[in-house]
């Protein structure tokens, strides 16, 4: 009967704790404390040690310029504006929600691993697609693409996620009063279909139809993930797909 007792109690805690970790890992503040690393990353090595960089040239990822323009609309110019926005972002978030001013190291290393393990399934599908229907071969600097990938996985993220999730959320519940499914189904497709588009901004990247699909079901694939985790988790599992489909 004791042992009994002790096991029952010992799931109970190990429930709680995992609990306790989801729900943490989901809060503005912790997300911000998990991405400030990637953050800084992305703004020292784009200034610093990209190719470009090097030769005094600027480099910086689409959807980076994208929040820079937008800034500049309203006559705001600054190098790190959008970083910033990140902050502020999940600052006022935090305020709104009038959480406690804490968070947990060993639950910033619980998301960093999460996100490895999130990022698997994609690259696995990635390399199916790959072996069954080739696709051009394309040469990249690895120490510019690993330095891309945190701003990536941040910022495309922050655009095509979380703005873009809120916007589409609002138009299709509060506005069309669509069923919760549909407003689900509809933001996941809605802004999976534009952050596929959204990499033919690039003057460098030729259409292909595999590509195009591919990144429509990694944006639908991130969706799920910002759906069921937030913003920090999508974000790292993002960045991790972009490095580590490099050496896989």
């Amino acid at each position: 009967m004791t042992g009994t007792i002790s096991s029952r109690a010992g799931l109970h805690d190990d429930t709680r704790l995992a609990g306790g970790y989801l729900r943490e890992s989901e809060l503005p503040l912790t997300s911000l404390m998990f991405l400030l690393p990637l953050i800084t990353v992305y703004e020292v090595g784009t200034t610093y040690f990209t190719t470009a960089a090097q030769h005094g040239q600027e480099q910086q990822i689409i959807a980076f310029t994208l929040l820079q323009r937008f800034f500049r609309l309203f006559g705001v110019h600054g190098q790190h504006l959008p970083a910033l926005a990140v902050a502020t972002i999940l600052l006022s978030w935090h305020i709104a929600r009038k959480e406690r001013w804490h968070f947990n190291l060993m639950t910033l290393i619980g998301m960093g691993a999460e996100s490895a393990l999130l990022a698997l399934p994609l690259i696995a599908l990635g390399r199916e697609l790959v072996r069954h229907f080739p696709l051009a071969a394309v040469h990249v600097n690895r120490h510019d693409v690993i330095i891309m990938s945190f701003g990536a996985g941040v910022y495309e993220e922050l655009i095509f996620r979380l703005i873009l999730f809120s916007v589409l959320s609002v138009l299709l519940k509060d506005v069309l009063r669509l069923h919760s499914f549909w407003v689900y189904l509809g933001v996941v497709v809605i802004s999976a279909s534009a952050f596929s588009a959204y990499h033919y901004l690039s003057p460098v990247e030729r259409f292909q139809w595999r590509a195009f699909v591919f990144r429509t079901l990694a944006g639908g694939y991130f969706g799920v993930i910002f759906l069921l985790r937030g913003f920090g988790v999508t974000a790292g599992s993002h960045a991790c797909y972009d490095i580590l489909i490099l050496f896989l």
